[in-house]
């Protein structure tokens, strides 16, 4: 069996592209069974996001199984494969591996570290797991993805530093004011921007939202969306009063604030303080500001040096987290190495559990005259005689099986504590099977090159 994920997002296609390869939430679960039914694919996982649109799917065989995904994508969208393929990636085994482990932990992400994303890939593999989409590998992979992007959010600072201009903004106010609680934003322009910016502040507590705007009506809208009021250009004096936050944005070519209007409203304020977050190219507030008492005044190149200085430290954290990704991948190709074992184990305890109570049936119709007590003794000490026994082969099978020839140790193991007709009744033969079919049951086979580097590796005895 082999891993692989194919997919488009926000760095290989635009937004007009990727808008035509989302799946629709109410189709999802048709969109699995489909995937499933695709030939070659054993087990699948949708991910679909405005960024991104992923198929992780595990294969019987790499030949050949990237055209069935492709040709499950074009029938479900109905767009021809030509119009898709120079958009389109795929990885391979470990590489398939890292990269979901990279972006539940939000580092292919367009804004590096959020957190979104791990939500949105823990939803995407439980509405699979409902459809009974996955099994074996999936179950075990996803929940792996999951945790290591929780431990990795919890364990590392790559949150602590805000890397959009509105975020920045909303994080120079905390640390002038503390809190925003109570606080009264002043909206100066109707822009986009601005709207962002408000709903930083108003999700920190900010209460009292107003909107100045030279076209009123545009005053109104922004105000309705942001629950905030409308007021005309002509108050916007009284308003400057009255403010504890100023965002300004619009298309003014000169000052909207001077220098002047500002220690005006500075004088009737007793000593409040006043931020001011100047967003427009040009400038809407007059730098002359910055120099007036209880005035902090920031435009968007401050805003941005901020950024680019918060993306630097993210990008510290982001390594740290490909760390523990690195470790993430061992573990789990060792998992996989080791998932042959299990019936060879199992087998064997049930087979000294068999023999063991044999012997204690034997033994017991030839000693009759022992009493209770004696029999428990007995029973202990001989279970725990076989159990000693057991210990190091099971031990040494299970690192041998980790190792490059693992599948050939566990079919040796097995033939030498005869174990293939118990092996063969337990339901966890279909594990053995599957084992035996890929790659780590092939180890001495030639194999044909592939472009992807190290694909391959994981799932196929390299």
């Amino acid at each position: 069996m082999h891993i692989i994920a194919v997919g488009l997002n926000y760095r290989t296609a635009p937004v007009e592209i990727r808008e035509r390869f989302a799946f629709e939430e109410a189709a999802l679960p048709e969109a699995l069974r489909q995937l499933k039914d695709t030939k070659s694919i054993l087990e699948g996982v949708i991910v679909s996001t405005c960024n991104r649109t992923e198929i992780y799917a595990v294969v019987d065989r790499l030949y050949m199984c990237g055209y069935y995904v492709r040709n499950f994508l074009e029938t479900w969208f109905r767009i021809p494969r030509e119009q898709m393929k120079d958009y389109l990636y795929i990885y391979e085994d470990r590489q398939a591996i890292e990269h979901l482990f990279r972006v539940t932990c939000g580092l292919d992400s367009m804004v590096l570290g959020e957190t979104q994303i791990l939500g949105q890939v823990r939803d995407a593999f439980l509405k699979a797991q409902a459809e009974k989409a996955t099994g074996t590998l999936f179950n075990m992979l996803f929940k792996q993805a999951v945790t290591l992007a929780k431990r990795a959010h919890a364990d590392t600072a790559i949150n602590d530093n805000p890397v959009s201009v509105s975020y920045a903004a909303v994080e120079l106010g905390k640390r002038i004011f503390g809190h925003f609680r109570g606080k009264t934003v002043l909206i100066v322009g109707a822009g986009k921007m601005s709207e962002l910016t408000l709903k930083h502040l108003t999700a920190g507590g900010a209460e009292k939202v107003v909107v100045v705007n030279r076209t009123y009506e545009k005053a109104v809208e922004l105000a309705a969306r942001t629950g905030g009021t409308a007021t005309p250009i002509d108050r916007l004096q009284d308003e400057l009063s009255r403010a504890d936050i100023v965002i300004s944005s619009t298309g003014a070519a000169g000052y909207v604030l001077t220098r002047e209007m500002v220690g005006q409203a500075i004088a009737r304020r007793k000593s409040r303080p006043l931020f001011m977050i100047d967003i427009a190219v040009p400038r809407d507030i007059d730098p002359g500001v910055s120099e007036l008492a209880n005035v902090f005044l920031y435009d968007i190149d401050d805003l941005q040096a901020i950024v680019e200085t918060n993306l630097n430290e993210r990008r510290k954290e982001a390594a740290k987290i490909e760390a523990m990704i690195a470790d993430e991948i061992a573990a789990f190709e060792l998992w996989y190495k080791q998932l042959g074992v299990h019936p060879v184990i199992r087998a064997l305890q049930q087979k000294a559990v068999a023999i063991h109570d044999e012997t204690m049936a034997s033994m017991l119709n030839k000693l009759s005259d022992l009493d209770e007590r004696e029999i428990q003794i007995i029973r202990k000490l001989t279970k725990s005689m076989l159990n000693q026994m057991m210990r190091d082969p099971i031990m040494r099978v299970k690192e041998m099986a980790a190792e490059k020839r693992g599948s050939e140790a566990i079919r040796m193991f097995t033939e030498l504590f005869a174990l293939e007709e118990m092996i063969e009744s337990q339901p966890e033969r279909a594990a053995t099977l599957a084992s035996e079919k890929s790659g780590i049951a092939d180890e001495g086979r030639e194999r044909r090159p592939r472009l992807s580097v190290k694909a391959g590796e994981l799932l196929a005895g390299s």
